[in-house]
């Protein structure tokens, strides 16, 4: 079998991906049954798919206007990802390094919270891109120190799971604190995870779920990635207030946690696809970490062995994974995000291997800052690159795969795709 448009069958498993985290599909299943409420109901959230799970909830809402179970509320997302509203406010701002809009939108959602009597309910809609979006600082940080470490951890090449650690303990409302403020009202959370094993606590910086790190968990990773931070964060985190509620607080029996959608369900919907186009899928996992570069070597390693007949499945096959790896910033820095510099290792590791055909992208619709979902690479990538005077070697020392792909014009543009599972990978292998 040979696949007529292998990019174009790549294109569809992401697509395929994608749809299978849409807010308007998964979020309603799981709204709370309010028939024998009588108090109020006030709807927040944050993260880059929140306005999507705003709009899917009243849409699906069967409760009248001004009576009870009536909806009001105010979520956070990203700039481009906002979606209209008629009873929930949308507000947009900044990611992944936080903004004014950010501060603010965060201060009045933790005002909602503390407003909430015990006969209340507080839904909140949380997805990737709420840690950088509920941007308010602890008592006596500011918004700029918060903005400073943010930055440094974005440069360092520190898992999620590390720098919403940190995270959490210079805030005033992730790490549990929003749970803490809507005490004792009931709180019931949706979640759409993008973070690998898909823990709630690291989901947005958890901001209603216990938190079992310490502030010498967060010091530690600042030590460990050499992240530079004014003095007066270094003295916060040796102070007692910097603690964030731990598993076991009374602020969280009135939470209810359901995530809605996860990374491991937009890969078993590319693998149905795939099977359908007459592909055998091999999902590698959907948490998997590490140097983007350093994955992209051996997921070509084995994309050769597969090639080569001697892997575990045999072409036509197509190797999935999801998951967050990482980029180190050397030097100034170029453009790009974590899927191209993947992506760009993987063709240099490959050196123009027949057959074997990538798409990475992430399944927000931007791969780290800049405007693309990711790329696509093919056995001529390589060859292509060479002709239009392009190094790969120097753009991937450079940290600089947007402008390589860019050159070649392979990125893959979506624009903002209102949900958030995280990184999606396919590697076609043909006969």
């Amino acid at each position: 079998m040979t696949h007529p448009d292998p990019a174009g069958a790549l294109r569809q498993l992401f697509d395929a991906a994608v749809a299978a985290a849409d807010p308007a599909l998964c979020v309603p299943p799981h709204l709370p049954d309010l028939s024998s409420h009588t108090g109020r109901l006030v709807v927040v959230g944050a993260g880059k798919a929140s306005a999507a799970m705003a709009r899917a909830v009243e849409d699906a809402w069967p409760y009248k206007v001004g009576g009870p179970g009536d909806l009001t509320g105010l979520v956070v997302t990203r700039y481009g990802c906002g979606v209209p509203c008629q009873r929930i406010e949308i507000v947009e701002a900044a990611h992944p390094v936080p903004d004014a809009n950010g501060l603010e939108a965060a201060r009045r959602i933790l005002e909602l919270a503390e407003s909430l009597g015990p006969d209340d309910l507080m839904l909140c809609l949380i997805s990737g891109g709420g840690s950088a979006l509920l941007s308010l600082p602890a008592i006596g940080l500011s918004f700029e120190d918060k903005q400073a470490v943010n930055t440094a951890l974005l440069r360092s090449g520190a898992a999620i799971t590390d720098m919403n650690c940190v995270r959490k303990h210079l805030s005033a409302i992730k790490g549990g604190r929003l749970a803490q403020a809507a005490a004792p009202a009931r709180v019931v959370s949706l979640l759409i995870s993008d973070v690998p094993g898909d823990d709630p606590a690291v989901i947005a910086s958890g901001p209603t779920v216990a938190d079992a790190t310490t502030t010498a968990d967060a010091r530690a990773i600042l030590e460990k990635f050499a992240v530079p931070v004014p003095p007066n964060v270094t003295a916060w985190l040796y102070g007692d207030a910097a603690e964030t509620p731990n598993p076991g607080d009374a602020v969280f029996a009135a939470v209810e946690t359901t995530i809605v959608a996860r990374p491991q369900g937009s890969l078993d919907a590319a693998a149905a696809l795939a099977k359908e186009l007459g592909i055998t899928p091999l999902i590698l996992g959907d948490a998997i970490e590490g140097e983007a570069r350093d994955v992209a070597r051996a997921h070509a390693d084995l994309a050769r062995a597969v090639a080569a007949g001697e892997g575990p499945v045999q072409a036509p096959a197509v190797l999935l994974s999801g998951g967050e790896v990482t980029v180190t910033i050397r030097g100034d820095g170029g453009h790009g995000g974590p899927n191209t510099e993947y992506l760009l290792a993987m063709a240099l590791a490959l050196g123009g291997a027949e057959n074997i055909h990538v798409i990475a992208c992430d399944t927000d619709g931007i791969d780290g800052s800049e405007d693309n979902a990711g790329a696509l690479i093919g056995p001529e990538t390589l060859a292509r690159a060479r002709d239009a005077g392009l190094d790969a070697q120097a753009f991937l020392d450079a940290n600089d795969a947007y402008t390589f792909f860019k050159g070649l014009g392979d990125l893959v543009m979506t624009g903002p795709t209102l949900t958030n599972v995280n990184d999606f990978r396919a590697i076609l292998i043909l006969p």
